[in-house]
Parts: structure tokens; C-alpha cells; sequence
């Protein structure tokens, strides 16, 4: 917008708002039909700003050694859907696994975690949503809490730097949801988050020389990416 154009009024202005991200396109080739095609079946996912890639399948069949896979992205499509696909009829006994991989932007931030965000409709007709951690960087572990101890920052406002001497360049992981309810309508989708690195107002407060900025402006920020969901319905019988 006009009123936030680059300048050293910016950080003031306008810090309540983010920086632009992207959207990415599953698609077989760069052709107006491919990607028609791919935002049509909805395989896309988008970013905060780093291009980061995701892949997220679901299915039924996928076995833990798939996440290291060469050739993850055929397995993927082989044994199940990809993101924006849809699950339906589980078969009694089983629920569903997701083949995820997340690789971080080769010119940006290490990866903190991957999550998915499930959501299902009960039998009541009320919706729910709850975050799994499935991966994290460092060999961190949940607590049996369900909690999880802080990536870390190597964040340098003064300067506008970090370093990725946290963190992992990638995470891959086959999880399995382990509250399924077959008769549920859900909905899984995965959010990827980046380590600390500064926020775009600490890079204009380096390059502009800004000093004694508010305290709500923030300076550090986690960039992430987040994908189209998977669906699972129920069968009618």
C-alpha cells in the first residue's frame, strides 16, 4: 500500500502487518493447464515468505522407513492422496498415516517443527481441533505432558541476523493419527514452522538506523508454511 512503502516511518506505521508470502503449486508441469489442474484438486500449499517445500500424503499403508525415501513423492502418490485429497471408507481396525516431508528454504532458517492440525465433527455435531507435534528438530521429544521445550533463538535484533546452528534443514516423519474415530468427519492439515530469524521491522530498523522503537513492535518472528487439508468421510453403510 501507498502508506507503507519502504522508509523510516515504515516500522511505525505499518508493524502490525506482515511481510508478503507465496503459494505453491503441485503441479506436473509449468503449463496453464497443470497448474489449473493442481489448484483445482487443491495440491497447494503457501508460505509466510520462505520457500520452503512441503509433501503431505494420506493413506492407509504407509510403513515409517517411506519418510526416507529418495523417491518419497511416488510412494506417496502410489500408497495414497496428496494434500487436498480425500480419505474415505477406513478400513475396520486402521486409521489413517500421513507421509510428510519438509525441506527448508536452502537460502533461509532451519525448521523447528512440523505439526498437524487435525479437526473432526463428533457425534453430538460439535467441531474440535487439536495441534500433534510429529517431528522436531534438535532430537527434541515431547514431555508426557504433550509438551515441548523452545527450538531456541540465535536472533540478533541489533544487527538483524541469526545463525542455523539450531534446527534441522529437513524433517520427514510417517504419523499415524492416534485418537481416529472412523464414524468422525476430520480434516488434517500440516503447519511447518521455521526457527526464530528477525521479523521485517528489525531488518528496516537496522537499515534505516531506528532507535528506541515501542515495545510492541515485534523483532523476531517464526516463518512457516501450511498446506491444503485431507479429508476423511466416513463411509455411508
Amino acid at each position: 500500500m501507498p502508506g507503507n512503502e519502504p522508509g523510516p516511518n515504515r516500522v511505525v506505521t505499518g508493524w502490525n502487518y506482515n511481510a508478503s508470502g507465496y503459494a505453491a503449486v503441485w503441479a506436473a508441469e509449468n503449463t496453464r493447464q497443470a497448474l489449473f489442474a493442481a489448484m483445482r484438486r487443491k495440491e497447494v500449499y503457501a508460505s509466510t515468505g520462505p520457500r520452503m517445500t512441503v509433501r503431505f500424503f494420506g493413506g492407509w499403508d504407509y510403513a515409517a522407513a517411506d519418510a526416507a525415501r529418495p523417491d518419497l513423492a511416488r510412494v506417496g502418490y502410489a500408497k495414497g492422496v496428496p494434500m487436498g485429497g480425500d480419505l474415505t471408507e477406513a478400513p475396520k481396525g486402521r486409521a489413517p498415516s500421513f507421509l510428510i516431508r519438509a525441506v527448508g528454504d536452502p537460502d533461509g532458517a532451519n525448521l523447528d517443527r512440523v505439526q498437524v492440525i487435525k479437526g473432526w465433527r463428533d457425534e453430538d455435531g460439535e467441531l474440535h481441533e487439536k495441534v500433534y507435534n510429529v517431528a522436531l528438530s534438535d532430537g527434541r521429544t515431547e514431555n508426557p505432558k504433550g509438551e515441548v521445550r523452545a527450538v531456541g533463538s540465535t536472533v540478533d535484533v541489533g544487527s538483524a541476523s541469526y545463525t542455523n546452528s539450531i534446527g534441522d534443514p529437513e524433517l520427514a516423519v510417517v504419523w499415524t493419527d492416534p485418537d481416529f474415530n472412523r464414524a468422525e468427519l476430520a480434516f488434517y492439515y500440516l503447519r511447518v514452522l521455521e526457527i526464530p530469524t528477525p521479523r521485517w521491522t528489525a531488518y528496516d530498523a537496522k537499515f534505516y538506523g531506528l532507535r528506541d522503537l515501542p515495545d510492541q513492535i515485534p523483532m523476531i518472528t517464526q516463518e512457516r508454511a501450511y498446506t491444503s487439508p485431507i479429508w476423511y468421510t466416513p463411509s455411508s453403510n
